[in-house]
Parts: C-alpha cells; sequence; structure tokens
C-alpha cells in the first residue's frame, strides 16, 4: 500500500482513483470496488466490528481512496507505516449539495432515489449489507455525519472537523492537502513520480451516480418479480 486517501466521498475520489492508476499507485481501491463486488460488504462490517482483515481487503492493491477505506484511516497509516496520505478537499458548499444529492439521498428523504434504495434491500440481502455498512461509516453510531446531518450547515461542519483530525493524526511529511483543481503537479512531486502528459481525468458527477443507483435498484426488483411471478406460475392448482 502506497497511499491512503483519507479524502471524504464527494471529492473527486473517482477520479483520484483513475488518476493514481495512471501513474503507478494501481489498482486503487475505492467504493465502486464494493459495488461491483457486494459481498465485500460482509468484510467491512466485520472492520466496524474490530475484526478487520486489511490483507484480504488489500491484497493486490497499491492505494485506497474514497470510503470505505478512508473511514479506517487512522488504522491505516499504523498497518502500512510507509503509505503516504492524501486529504481530498473541496469547496464546502458544492460539496455539500453534492453530497446531499447522491450519498445522503440514498439513505434519507422521500426521493425515488431512497425509496428504490431502500425497497432493493428488502429484496437483496447484499444490497442489505452494503446500506449496513454505508450506515455505520457515514450516518450511525460513531460514523462521519452521524447525528448531524439534517441541514447543510451540520454537514458542512462535520466536513471541516474531519478535515481537522486528518491534519492533526497524519504527521506532516505523509500528508498532503490537495484539490482535484489543484491537477497533476502536487500530487507527483508528493509522489515522487513524473507528471503524465495528458489532462487530468474527471469522472463520476452526480447523474451518473443516481443513475446508477436506480437502475441497479430497478433490475433487482424487477428480477425478484419476475422470480416471485414464476414460482407463483409453477404452483400446482388446487
Amino acid at each position: 500500500m502506497q497511499l491512503i486517501g483519507a479524502g471524504l466521498p464527494r471529492t473527486g475520489t473517482l477520479s483520484q482513483k483513475v488518476a493514481l492508476e495512471m501513474i503507478g499507485l494501481g489498482p486503487c481501491y475505492h467504493m465502486v470496488n464494493v459495488l461491483s463486488d457486494l459481498p465485500q460488504a460482509d468484510l467491512w462490517l466485520e472492520a466496524l466490528d474490530g475484526r478487520a482483515q486489511w490483507d484480504q481487503i488489500f491484497g493486490g492493491f497499491d492505494s485506497t481512496v474514497d470510503w470505505p477505506g478512508g473511514f479506517f484511516y487512522r488504522e491505516l497509516i499504523e498497518v502500512y507505516p510507509d503509505a503516504r496520505v492524501l486529504l481530498s478537499v473541496r469547496d464546502p458548499e458544492s460539496w455539500e449539495r453534492s453530497m446531499r444529492d447522491t450519498v445522503w439521498a440514498v439513505r434519507h428523504g422521500e426521493s425515488l432515489l431512497r425509496l428504490l434504495s431502500s425497497a432493493q434491500a428488502h429484496v437483496f440481502g447484499p444490497w442489505d449489507a452494503y446500506l449496513r455498512m454505508v450506515d455505520g461509516m457515514l450516518w450511525k453510531d460513531r460514523g462521519t455525519f452521524a447525528g448531524a446531518n439534517a441541514e447543510p450547515s451540520q454537514m458542512i461542519e462535520c466536513m471541516l472537523k474531519h478535515h481537522d483530525e486528518v491534519q492533526r493524526t497524519v504527521p506532516a511529511d505523509r500528508l498532503l492537502v490537495w484539490s482535484v483543481a489543484d491537477g497533476w503537479e502536487p500530487l507527483c512531486e508528493f509522489l515522487e513520480v513524473p507528471v503524465p502528459d495528458g489532462p487530468f481525468p474527471r469522472v463520476n458527477d452526480t447523474r451518473t451516480f443516481i443513475d446508477r443507483v436506480i437502475d441497479l435498484s430497478l433490475q433487482r426488483l424487477n428480477e425478484w418479480h419476475s422470480a416471485r411471478a414464476a414460482e407463483a406460475g409453477a404452483e400446482p392448482a388446487h
């Protein structure tokens, strides 16, 4: 493990994943790795219970950004003492809007995003485990935003608190505070790698996130409904 991302979700973390893999710090672990292999959520639930299996989670990976890895940055800087730490930041107001329209909306409010996601959890066990993992890291118990996320000011306060905690916890010589708007140069200098010729990658806008969750929920609900209909059709007549 060469780099641990401690930046919050919606701070350009998928762009960071792509960028790190472009400059040789890949594969890079990101929430998309959990979404593409939902049984991994069980490993993170074990980590939340204090039974982390870091070698199993990060075997074959050279870096990690976004949650779930970033939630455990304190533990990971001890497990991987030679790894550097990247704290990605973003304008608080634009970050809060992006977070509320996506990650927050999956679990709160009455949007189509939340309703379909919750319905999927009722019929698809791996998605239920995924949501329990998200709740534990973000919204409940010791989650990053537990107990204070209803208002924009509360979310921003939690963001700034997290930034302060990272900068107090991580030794200055291991830490880079950086925004995707800063581009390649400070990141590559920090990591002591050459600057690529191409532009810094920009991926994962809000619409893409929302569509991904809605599409997956509709697919799994349709599969559940089709299976129920098939079972009903196969029942012998009485």
